[in-house]
């Protein structure tokens, strides 16, 4: 596993090696190039210290990323709550328009009062006679 990623981090780090021997010799955090050591101590140490960096970046990398998705999560549960009040508004709209439409229908429907003229009479009376 731990030679894995650090063959893997000299791959993704060849063009590294095309830098000079001044850069690479700066004790700055990250991946060395451990096949220019001659003892295996220090091989060991130096892919060891890869090995560190590695994981301490994966680290950091999977808490960034979880701090996201966790601001992601928040915003989904707003956007729900949000969209459930709306919805709600809707039904109330949708409720108050049905119950208009049921109360004009009712007053269509519903005979005239016995009082009244019939409609047919006052439609038919001339504009200035009374009905």
């Amino acid at each position: 596993m731990i030679v894995k990623i650090a063959l893997a981090a000299f791959a993704a780090l060849a063009p590294c090696m095309l830098m000079s021997a001044k850069t690479r010799a700066q004790d700055i955090p990250g991946i060395e190039i451990c096949t220019v050591e001659k003892t295996m101590e220090r091989r060991t140490s130096c892919l060891q210290s890869n090995v560190d960096f590695l994981q301490k970046t994966i680290t950091r990398l999977t808490t960034d990323h979880q701090q996201k998705l966790d601001a992601a999560n928040r915003q989904i549960e707003n956007l729900k709550s949000t969209v459930f009040s709306l919805q709600k508004v809707v039904d109330g709209l949708q409720a108050a328009q049905k119950k208009t439409a049921e109360d004009l229908q009712k007053k269509a429907d519903a005979p005239p009062a016995k009082d009244a003229p019939p409609a047919a009479t006052v439609a038919s009376a001339p504009a200035g006679t009374p009905a």
